[in-house]
């Protein structure tokens, strides 16, 4: 689970000024973080598919978020992509 302070912690990472809290890099900082923690709760629960379907959702989310902010600002998404460590 997400608590504030380590969601408070990832938004300060990537976010843009001080108030940015919803902006596409923040959410894509987010998502990221309860996708990394869900994963290791699968890998103990291997039979938890509701989990499992709200992994795929957050995945398919995070992945839209990346496309949009690729498309809309390119230099932006190559910051996020680095300081978090994503493939793409």
């Amino acid at each position: 689970m997400l608590t504030a302070r380590k969601k408070a912690n990832v938004i300060k990472t990537v976010a843009r000024h001080t108030t940015d809290t919803g902006s596409a890099g923040v959410q894509v900082a987010i998502l990221t973080e309860r996708i990394e923690e869900l994963t290791k709760h699968l890998k103990k629960n291997r039979k938890d598919f509701h989990s499992r379907r709200g992994l795929l959702q957050m995945v398919a989310d995070r992945r839209s978020h990346l496309s949009y902010l690729e498309r809309n600002d390119k230099r932006n998404y190559d910051a996020v992509v680095k300081k978090l460590g994503l493939k793409k």
